[in-house]
């Protein structure tokens, strides 16, 4: 929008000014739609319901209370691996956090040169669906089996950990970005750098706690280069 100017009178003198100019334009998002595939296995752990309630009643007891009781019930390994999945609330399908691959889009412009805090604020994963307790989830394709692998807690003691795991697995991801500072081909590219070098779920390359387990690693399948307007 140019400026115009406008007569205004000041003190019986006519005095010309300029109106504003318009300079921040109109949101330009658009989707594009990747296929990723597996290139290691992914492994996952979702918040169980059960140990939110024993966080839960533990908390509402009190300290004192919580540890006069020290006996442990036996450890159910089926009902862990259930409950460690992600699983959609209304069809019962199985999937992954959206946050996991936006999360590893923003951390892969750390390998670019391009700004994070940016990224922040223009790359968005869409989701397929929602858990129960409203994780945005993309939908997974693959069987998943029980891995059970010896781990040590806090206190330094050994400890079963029992989580799924797919062997080989793709999903469908849909990401939103700003098509004024990205391309197809340039959020394509952070997906690649994210499958190397980020992975997600459990074990993966960039974990915050360790080197990771060498899971969670991915690369493109198949690209709809088309995006479509937001």
């Amino acid at each position: 929008m140019k400026a115009k100017a406008v007569s205004v009178e000041r003190d019986g003198v006519d005095v010309k000014e300029k109106q504003k100019t318009l300079t921040i334009s109109a949101p330009n998002y658009q989707v594009a739609e990747f296929v990723v595939e597996g290139t290691a296995p992914y492994v996952q752990h979702a918040f169980s319901s059960t140990q939110r309630k024993q966080m839960a009643d533990k908390q509402a007891e009190g300290t004192l209370q919580a540890q006069k009781r020290r006996a442990k019930a036996p450890k159910d390994f089926e009902r862990l691996y259930r409950e460690a999945q992600h699983r959609d609330r209304q069809n019962g399908w199985l999937g992954q956090p959206a946050t996991g691959y936006r999360r590893a889009l923003i951390e892969a412009c750390r390998m670019t040169g391009f700004a994070m805090t940016r990224a922040k604020g223009t790359l968005f994963v869409e989701a397929d669906g929602w858990s129960a307790d409203g994780t945005p989830l993309v939908r997974l394709e693959g069987e998943p089996e029980r891995h059970e692998m010896v781990a040590r807690n806090d206190s330094g003691v050994a400890d079963i950990r029992v989580r799924p795991m797919w062997r080989q697995w793709r999903a469908r991801v849909r990401v939103r970005f700003n098509a004024d500072q990205f391309t197809e081909l340039d959020v394509a590219n952070l997906l690649l750098h994210a499958g190397i070098s980020i992975g997600i779920g459990e074990g993966r390359p960039f974990s915050p706690n360790s080197a990771g387990l060498g899971w969670g690693t991915f690369t493109l399948a198949g690209v709809a280069m088309q995006a479509v307007a937001s």
